[in-house]
């Protein structure tokens, strides 16, 4: 939150300001105008400026939710932390630390997939989903510009989603289901790019037209 009067800082910082407390409120009276209003009050925000900060309602709100998610994520896991990991223990880190920043308001996330479930809102629960598994490969240290960098993001999309679920509803303490849970699905992962890998063909078995063609033209006396 910045030190400027409500009235004065930017929609985005009310956007940034308020989400928290939004999600706070979310977990009694979902991701409503009831919520914003009670977060604008607690927060000492006029109601219809809060509302010009969230012009697409329930959608928007919980865009700037999970935005101070990644951001919870980026500070539990600092780059110096990352550094010291193997490429998977990054991705399981940067995940566990994203339930662990939205697990005090476990009931509001659960309202906010609602929401996202609507077929009204598939668009925005896409843009989402793909948002976070970018935030996370990007912390990770991931810079790939070729096919793998979407498929990577769509693979984390499927099992953040399905950890989700299992998050929700997990009982046990510290989230144990949950992250065990989620290295079973790392695990699954990884060993399916290993199967992959092995049954790609050797690069000097291919066909090579040009190494044919030297083979005929200096072929062995």
């Amino acid at each position: 939150m910045t030190d400027a009067a409500p009235d004065e800082r930017t929609l985005d910082d009310l956007r940034a300001a308020l989400a928290p407390a939004i999600a706070r409120h979310a977990a009694f009276d979902g991701w409503t105008h009831a919520a914003l209003a009670a977060a604008a009050g607690e927060c000492g925000v006029p109601s219809g400026r809060a509302a010009l900060a969230f012009p697409a309602g329930a959608v928007d709100m919980i865009d700037a939710w999970f935005a101070s998610l990644d951001a919870a994520m980026a500070a539990a896991v600092p780059p110096e932390r990352i550094a010291a990991m193997k490429v998977r223990e990054r991705i399981a880190a940067l995940l566990v630390a994203r339930l662990e920043a939205a697990a005090p308001a476990r009931e509001a996330l659960r309202r906010a997939l609602s929401v996202l479930l609507l077929p009204t809102n598939a668009a925005g629960a896409a843009r989402l989903g793909w948002r976070a598994a970018d935030r996370i490969w990007r912390l990770a240290g991931d810079t790939a510009t070729d096919a793998s960098h979407y498929t990577k993001r769509a693979t984390l999309a499927g099992i953040y989603a399905a950890t989700l679920l299992v998050f929700l509803d997990d009982p046990s303490e510290d989230f144990a289901d949950t992250r065990a849970f989620l290295a079973r699905r790392i695990d699954g992962v990884m060993r399916l790019e290993r199967l992959k890998a092995s049954m790609r063909p050797d690069p000097d078995r291919r066909f090579s037209p040009a190494r044919f063609l030297g083979r005929l033209r200096y072929r062995a006396r």
